[in-house]
């Protein structure tokens, strides 16, 4: 029976440390959030009133913590860092907005977040239209054929075969003779880019 007591307290007294552990833990955490907290306040408002080399900082001290959460959410490097440059951008031209109600790295992935949606509706409307654009085009490139009496020949049944956004640019350029600059104004994106996809799409079809 003694024994039992004395293990008894020894237990108790351990679950005791334990508790004031977790208590120390969390009012350090606490200090530590609202020492942040004001530390970016601090320099939210130096910014809000001009000052470049404030923002710089407040940029330098949440970039990493902006990246890793677009990274997790759009498993592509380039896009996070371009999404991530986007969103500081716009916490900047936006930053006068901010009341400091809440904490700066909420309000800036509430931010990327809706810029992550803005992307994703934006290249559903991309896919939506290259689909249609491919469909018109693959009809006319079948009737002209047909009008000249060709046949649909294997080598275009490879080229349906290629992704949406190299198949347009074929055909746009070589089909339908537009410049690599009219089809970058077409598809949103720079004439290099048109090149490169037509280039790519050609190297295929020929191994093909």
């Amino acid at each position: 029976m003694l024994f039992t007591t004395l293990s008894l307290k020894k237990i108790l007294k351990r679950n005791e440390r334990f508790r004031n552990l977790k208590r120390l833990i969390a009012e350090s955490d606490r200090k530590g959030h609202r020492m942040e907290h004001e530390q970016d306040w601090s320099l939210i408002k130096k910014a809000q009133t001009g000052d470049h080399g404030a923002f710089t900082q407040l940029f330098q001290r949440h970039y990493s913590f902006l990246y890793k959460y677009l990274l997790k959410l759009t498993l592509d490097d380039e896009v996070s860092a371009d999404l991530a440059q986007d969103t500081m951008l716009k916490c900047y031209t936006n930053l006068s907005s901010f009341k400091g109600e809440g904490k700066f790295s909420t309000w800036m992935i509430s931010i990327s977040t809706r810029l992550y949606m803005d992307l994703l509706r934006k290249q559903k409307r991309e896919k939506t239209w290259l689909n249609q654009l491919k469909r018109t085009l693959s009809r006319q490139l079948s009737w002209q054929a047909r009008a000249k009496g060709m046949e649909w020949s294997d080598v275009f049944t490879d080229f349906n075969q290629l992704e949406d956004n190299i198949r347009v640019p074929i055909l746009l350029h070589h089909y339908y003779g537009y410049s690599y600059h009219e089809i970058g104004q077409m598809m949103g994106i720079p004439s290099g880019t048109v090149k490169s996809r037509v280039h790519t799409g050609l190297t295929r079809l020929r191994k093909e």
